[in-house]
């Protein structure tokens, strides 16, 4: 009698998921930011429409504070496996006064993530988002179901949720709804960094190891000299602050908006290196989110507003 790995059980289970919500929605989207965790649900996603191009479009939200080796990927990819990219922009939402920027040293551009989104998916009447969530990487995500139903105006109640028993999603929404679906809700870190491997799939260079100019602050290695795209500093440094700029060899365990995504001190070069590292690991690669400390509940806080 044959048996599968654990890899396999989870790309079995993810691919379920994929043409699950392929086969309930009308015009899913899945949301693309170039990091690890997209990436690989954009590679299951291929494989579980092989031979046909996907039957959905991939959906950035730009927050216009990118690392330019996420973006520089982004693009690649997408035109490698052929997708129709969709861009959302959070410069826009600012510029139309749909949201009003933070200010101050600590301002970060994540939050406002969530009225962007919200307006990009009704703009084009997008009734399912495809998202790479991971229940073992916060509390918050943890009390996600596979599809997570979101009300007319966007909101998440994790009391509310569907039971999702013997495999069997409930996709069923009324005129407004909309869900979103997570397909790596069952992979952990260390997962998803052994199928990567596994596959070998192409990444940025931003998770593995190189020199970067580095500011610590609250305790974060934050990557200083990026410039949004109107040529602003996306960390302004206090004066206080620019004797202590330095270069540090790191990498980044995730990668999001570069005004809140902490680096990690690492010569992990490889995937076996990272593989390791992970494995060693004693904090959580979201302990390396600024945007995440800003209370206990920060993450369930924003969920619940439209969040990813």
């Amino acid at each position: 009698m044959s048996s599968i790995t654990h890899l396999q059980f989870l790309e079995s289970e993810a691919i379920y998921i994929l043409r699950e919500t392929a086969a309930q929605f009308e015009k899913p989207a899945l949301l693309f930011s170039g990091g690890k965790d997209s990436i690989v649900m954009a590679w299951l996603a291929r494989k579980a429409f092989y031979p046909s191009r996907l039957p959905f479009k991939l959906l950035h939200v730009d927050t216009g504070h990118n690392f330019p080796e996420a973006m520089t990927y982004r693009d690649w990819f997408v035109q490698e496996i052929g997708a129709e990219l969709v861009v959302g922009s959070v410069q826009k939402s600012i510029d139309d006064g749909r949201v009003q920027e933070e200010k101050g040293h600590n301002a970060s551009r994540n939050k406002l993530q969530t009225v962007t989104l919200l307006d990009t998916i009704e703009e084009h009447q997008f009734d399912a988002c495809l998202g790479g969530g991971r229940r073992d990487e916060e509390k918050a995500r943890a009390k996600e179901r596979f599809f997570s139903h979101r009300n007319e105006f966007g909101q998440w109640d994790p009391k509310n949720q569907r039971p999702e028993l013997w495999n069997i999603f409930n996709g069923r929404k009324h005129f407004g709804e909309h869900f979103r679906v997570f397909p790596l809700s069952n992979w952990t870190e260390m997962d998803i960094w052994q199928y990567i491997r596994q596959e070998n799939i192409p990444l940025p260079s931003l998770y593995f190891s190189h020199k970067r100019q580095i500011i610590e602050r609250h305790g974060q290695l934050l990557a200083v000299g990026l410039n949004d795209e109107r040529g602003n500093p996306i960390i302004p440094l206090l004066d206080e602050e620019k004797p202590r700029v330095k270069e540090m060899v790191i990498r980044f365990r995730t990668v999001g908006d570069a005004s809140c995504t902490g680096a990690v001190e690492s010569t992990a070069s490889t995937i076996d290196d990272i593989v390791a590292e992970v494995a060693a690991a004693r904090q959580t690669e979201r302990g390396t989110r600024a945007d995440d400390k800003r209370s206990e509940t920060a993450m369930e806080d924003r969920k619940k507003e439209g969040y990813f």
